[in-house]
């Protein structure tokens, strides 16, 4: 009976997933520095606000913990990220090698490392914030596996609605432009180029059933600490 409800709450999941991310185009919010809503309902990762500017923040992520997909090759991120929500779906419903159930948190992250061309497969990691009392010794799974990040930086540009294969790229160009000539923006490059980051990812913090004040991320992750100890 148990595992009826878990498949039937799954595929009522990913089928309003299915309608959501395609159907309703996002909106840009204006409220940088805002805490996401849904964080103060459930768990997320911890951070601190190192600036606010326009259209944008930086935050410092101190050492979170993830389990994520191995890569998933597909032409679009929000097929790739169903694809991997369902593992990870199953994953916290007791699919590991505790068989252990473990909270929901927020959000569910996509790095992206895109194709060459329109029409290519690019490169997508969906991962699930793992809760504190579960980060000392998190399960593992199959085609599952455990980041342990660093102190991480981050630039956020926040925006409301349902997530878009279209509206990904257009929100990531708005952030790229609104750090353009920064410090940020010179150490995001560099970490490109050293092979330290994806190009960008998108934090989802609502479930499929909210359709008010949602709220989605673009993040470009980037190294600092370097850049701080050589000034």
């Amino acid at each position: 009976m148990a595992a009826t409800t878990s498949t039937f709450k799954l595929s009522l999941l990913l089928s309003l997933l299915s309608v959501s991310f395609s159907g309703i185009r996002s909106d840009t919010l204006q409220n940088a520095g805002a805490i996401p809503p849904t964080c103060k309902r459930i768990e997320c990762p911890n951070y601190d606000i190192i600036q606010v500017g326009n259209g944008y923040e930086i935050r410092r992520y101190n050492s979170p913990v993830w389990i994520s997909n191995s890569p998933i090759q597909d032409i679009s991120l929000v097929e790739a990220t169903r694809t991997g929500f369902r593992r990870l779906f199953d994953y916290i419903q007791g699919k590991n090698n505790y068989k252990q159930k473990i909270e929901m948190t927020a959000p569910v992250l996509t790095e992206v490392l895109p194709s060459d061309g329109p029409f290519c497969e690019s490169s997508f990691v969906v991962s699930f914030f793992v809760p504190k009392e579960n980060q000392a010794n998190p399960p593992t799974a199959k085609d599952l596996h455990v980041q342990r990040w660093k102190t991480v930086y981050v630039a956020v540009r926040q925006f409301g609605g349902f997530v878009s294969d279209s509206s990904v790229g257009e929100e990531a160009a708005a952030l790229k432009a609104s750090i353009a000539g920064t410090k940020w923006a010179a150490a995001i490059e560099k970490s490109h180029r050293a092979g330290h980051a994806s190009v960008y990812s998108v934090a989802q913090y609502n479930s499929p059933f909210e359709y008010d004040d949602r709220v989605n991320e673009i993040w470009f992750l980037f190294d600092m600490e370097n850049e701080l100890h050589a000034m």
